[in-house]
């Protein structure tokens, strides 16, 4: 493997470090990988339809159905009428579950914001220009420099 610029190097540790964070925040609310990351989803974009809970976690509309299951037999999400759409049914985490998802992950949020907060104002535009662009190629879409769209944005 060629040498790695130190920013890719920090990259790969800070995604070996969530991926151990997300396992041991999932042993402590009982709940496996794929369910702690769905009831992060739901916290971090609110309530989702099915199938785009499904395309967020990479998973089949069948799985996503039995994963739902679970979490709303133990009492983690409940699934409701939209409130724009009468028609379509949206996820939402309940209470109890939106109160333990805070305090397995809200130490972990603050001293991360405190740690941002210290930073200044540019040095928090770059940070976030490159965790985006980072956040982009993880998710698989293009660099921003690749998109002909964004360059005439600026």
């Amino acid at each position: 493997m060629p040498e790695l610029a130190q920013p890719t190097v920090a990259v790969r540790s800070l995604v070996n470090a969530a991926r151990e964070l997300s396992a041991r925040k999932s042993r402590e609310l009982g709940v496996n990988g794929t369910d702690m990351a769905a009831l992060s989803l739901l916290e971090q974009h609110g309530p989702m339809g099915p199938a785009e809970l499904a395309d967020s976690l990479g998973i089949r509309a069948a799985s996503v159905t039995v994963l739902l299951d679970r979490l709303e037999r133990a009492g983690h999400v409940e699934r409701v009428r939209s409130s724009n759409d009468r028609r379509r049914i949206v996820v939402t985490t309940t209470e109890s579950a939106h109160q333990a998802t805070m305090r397995a992950l809200l130490p972990t949020i603050q001293a991360i914001d405190a740690i941002s907060r210290g930073l200044d104002e540019r040095d928090q535009r770059v940070v976030r220009d490159f965790l985006g662009a980072v956040t982009g190629v993880l998710r698989g879409l293009p660099p921003a420099g690749d998109d002909p769209q964004h360059d005439q944005d600026e």
